[in-house]
Order: structure tokens, then sequence, then C-alpha cells
């Protein structure tokens, strides 16, 4: 099977460097531009985080086609931190704990990064298991749900070595177990 793990366009949270894990933002202008440009992989099937930036996403790349919501499949939540940019949490020694962990602690309130890759690999393989081996599925979803999954399941590289760009992704063969990355999106 063939899995396109697709980051969602770029929201004001994003250009403003903030944690929006669960803050529901849309796509800003810029990002609703910057995917009008793009072809999408093609698909048999899309899936999609419920945050509205990613259904804006499968909107934009696949008009007009039904998208499948997966509610574990939705980032991080950043808690405390949530909706904040660095210059405001900085001096928040929690924060400075935060960072130290390299994110694999929580943060006050929200969400470690393995509770979050127990949900998130849990989703993937209950949305994998409903779709038909010959199929491509499009995942429309969150740079922190791509690092999680693919961490876990093509574990040759490290959390943060996985990430993607606003509208980019990872080009995926997917056996069952464990995913191969094909190529960059």
């Amino acid at each position: 099977m063939t899995v396109y793990l697709i980051r969602h366009g770029k929201t004001q949270g994003n250009v403003e460097r903030r944690y929006i894990g669960s803050t529901d933002q849309p796509l800003c202008p810029q990002g609703r531009a910057e995917l009008a440009g793009k072809t999408a992989p093609a698909a048999d099937r899309i899936i999609a985080s419920p945050l509205l930036r990613c259904r804006e996403t499968a909107e934009i790349l696949y008009p007009g086609r039904d998208v499948e919501i997966v509610d574990d499949l939705r980032e991080a939540d950043f808690g405390e931190f949530e909706n904040r940019a660095y210059g405001e949490l900085k001096d928040d020694p929690r924060y400075r704990a935060w960072l130290d962990s390299a994110g694999a602690a929580a943060p006050p309130g929200g969400e470690s990064r393995v509770q979050q890759q127990a949900r998130t690999v849990r989703a993937f393989r209950n949305a994998m298991a409903a779709c038909g081996e010959d199929e491509r599925a499009a995942l429309v979803v969150h740079g922190g749900t791509i690092m999680c999954l693919l961490e876990a399941l093509e574990p040759s590289r490290r959390f943060y070595d996985w990430q993607a760009p606003n509208g980019g992704g990872y080009a995926c063969a997917w056996d069952g177990e464990r995913l191969t990355v094909t190529a960059t999106i």
C-alpha cells in the first residue's frame, strides 16, 4: 500500500512560530496560496486530522473529494504552552525543562510525545486496516503526527529528523508493520 503523509498548509501560528497543537486555526492567506500551486499525489482515500487546518488543506489539495476524519491523528496538546511562542516562554523554567527533554516530557497540562505517538500509531494502524492493500491513502495531518509515525514505524531516523515543511511530507510504502519512505513530497 502507498501512503502519503502530508503536513497541513501554513497557519498564522506557523508564521509566528507558535505552538499550535490543539489550537484550531485556519490556514493563513500565504498557506492557501502556497497550496494552490501544488499538485497533490494521486490517492484513492483521503484521511485527515479533525483540525481545521488539515481539513482545509485536504479540500485544497483534493477538491470535491470525501475526506475521512480520524480524531486521533490530531497534533499534540501543548497544554500551558499552547498558542504561545518562544519569546513568551523562554524565561519559564517549566518551558526550559521541556526543551531540555527534547520535547519528550509532557508540557504542563499537555501531552507527552510518548502519549501522542501511542495515540497516532494506533489511529494510523486502524485507518490502514480499513484500506485495501492496493489503495493509495493520503493522510493530511500535522508535523508532529508525521514525526511520531515515522519515528515509530520507520525508525531509521529520530523524531526531529522527520520534520516536514507546511504542505510537504513523505511518500511511503506500508507493509502492515513498517513504513518505508520512498520519496519526499
